[in-house]
């Protein structure tokens, strides 16, 4: 699973307010993509994320592999309370963000070129050791180092995985896709209510799933092949297969 917030404006009560639309997007056990459910709340809580996670378990999701997020405090805390398998993967994409804003715009090729020798490595070990390099290159940037020790657990366990399943688990480009087809329909101005919102996200749902009809993921038999390496999850994942 995938999970993000955008946010819209809605008229409530003769003012205009902002208002967190959460999405969940889900790749199945077939390679199958596949929207969950589209929420509105008036902020991004890790208490609105369980409050969503528990609604999913009620409405049938049994087991959930992974979660790609971003940073909200406490969201991996909370999915785990719910779905105590699952694995929370922190989008590397977000970690670069956070740390590039404590180096100077002219040693930004320099800077993401050396830690997508970090996540890019062909195994643990070698991650570990351009980490290495990395903190010593950088060290007089202390603020961008530490985004990256304070979140190393989220880098080191990408390498528990063949290099098929992290490319799929350490970013979350795939439900930032979808936000962004939802903001070309959005960001024309406010919604008088919160059911227009709905009904125009709605379409564009629909529109999404004729893109998407009969497409598996890509790479997805290499994905199948390395997630069956594991006994666990193969166990795990074999039943909600198409047989």
């Amino acid at each position: 699973m995938f999970v993000d917030c955008m946010y819209v404006s809605i008229k409530k009560e003769y003012e205009t307010k902002e208002y967190a639309v959460y999405t969940i997007l889900g790749y199945d056990a077939n390679g199958m993509k596949d929207i969950l459910g589209i929420w509105l709340n008036e902020t991004e809580s890790k208490y609105n994320w369980m409050q969503i996670f528990d609604e999913l378990k009620g409405r049938g999701v049994e087991d959930v592999l992974f979660i790609s997020m971003d940073g909200v405090s406490g969201l991996e805390e909370g999915a785990k309370a719910i779905f105590k398998n699952v694995i929370v993967q922190r989008c590397i994409v977000h970690l670069i963000r956070n740390s590039i804003k404590y180096v100077p715009t002219k040693n930004y090729k320099a800077f993401t070129a050396q830690l997508k020798k970090i996540y890019g490595a062909p195994s643990l070990k070698a991650a570990e050791a351009e980490f290495e390099r990395f903190k010593q290159t950088w060290n007089e940037y202390p603020g961008a180092v530490e985004v990256w020790t304070r979140n190393w657990k989220h880098v080191e366990q990408l390498f528990n995985y063949g290099r098929a399943i992290r490319k799929v688990m350490y970013t979350t480009n795939a439900i930032e896709s979808v936000n962004s087809s939802f903001r070309k329909v959005t960001k024309r101005g406010s919604f008088p209510n919160e059911t227009a919102l709905f009904k125009l996200l709605y379409l564009r749902v629909t529109e999404l799933y004729k893109k998407w009809k009969n497409r598996l993921i890509s790479n997805w038999a290499m994905v199948r092949n390395q997630i069956a390496i594991n006994p666990e999850m193969q166990a795990r994942i074999t039943k909600y297969e198409n047989t």
